[in-house]
């Protein structure tokens, strides 16, 4: 089952995420391909950072794991000082949803329900108690007061990953992951979304994690932590586009390099 560290009580880590050597493996035998190879990391809570790195890097492996999406096959995991390596599906889903937020780049939102009933959803399937007041606070924040009623393909792509982002926020979750949130939006409606993720860091408390490609979305989180084959080989902190286009160019240079740059507290043992 689900369990808090030795020393860690009941009130909100200081710690929004830890991975301690997580290594996850696809096929088997001379088949096999290692998507994640001993990866440790710390995320305080309260920031926003994103995952960069070439095809095939591991990034969404990364997410995936850390989100528990998917289970790593050796490390833990540990969200908000509990970790959550271990225990039933039905255990692991029970905590997905109350400590975990997702906004993917398709939406993935319901074409039948409407804007408010996209935004509650999770909440009805945690069983917990809706909060309508709430949910519409959110949604007047994210400019979609007025599209209520709204089903999504009366929207366009920069308001339905509004809508993403509310669903994401409505159940105060300790994480929210988002992969390529950006990638399918225009210029305009990208800097939109990537602006209120900073704001769910900034007004909500929220920590962010994001996968992206893009080195301009990157520069709007306060850190960038690099990935090449399964490997986290580099951090960068106060990210600009320029650094990061630059980084990214001659990523190739730190793999294998044990002494890549990976800022304070990483990489971290168990």
């Amino acid at each position: 089952m689900f369990r808090r560290n030795k020393g860690v009580g009941t009130a909100r880590s200081p710690e929004a995420l830890r991975l301690i050597d997580v290594t996850k493996v696809y096929g088997s035998e001379e088949n096999a391909v290692k998507a994640l190879d001993g990866v440790s990391l710390s995320l305080p809570a309260g920031s926003f950072t994103a995952v960069m790195g070439p095809s095939g890097s591991g990034k969404s492996t990364l997410l995936q794991c850390a989100a528990g999406l998917d289970r790593p096959d050796e490390g833990r995991i540990m969200v908000d000082g509990e970790e959550m390596t271990g225990g039933t599906e039905a255990a692991l889903t029970k905590f997905r949803r109350q400590r975990i937020g997702f906004i993917f780049q398709q939406y993935n939102l319901m074409p039948t329900l409407s804007v408010a009933q996209n935004t509650t959803l999770p909440l009805k399937l945690a069983g917990r108690r809706i909060d309508h007041a709430r949910a519409q606070n959110i949604l007047d924040q994210v400019g979609l007061g007025d599209r209520l009623g709204h089903r999504p393909d009366a929207l366009s792509g920069g308001q339905r990953q509004r809508v993403a982002i509310a669903r994401a926020l409505v159940t105060e979750p300790s994480v929210i992951f988002a992969d390529e949130p950006t990638g399918a939006l225009d210029i305009r409606s990208a800097r939109d979304i990537l602006q209120l993720l900073q704001e769910a860091v900034r007004v909500h408390g929220r920590t962010v994690v994001m996968v992206t490609h893009d080195p301009v979305a990157a520069s709007y989180a306060d850190s960038v932590l690099f990935l090449a084959d399964g490997r986290l080989v580099g951090r960068m902190n106060e990210p600009t586009v320029d650094a990061v286009a630059e980084r990214l160019a001659h990523l190739g240079d730190t793999v294998g390099n044990t002494s890549a740059d990976l800022g304070d507290g990483m990489p971290m043992g168990a």
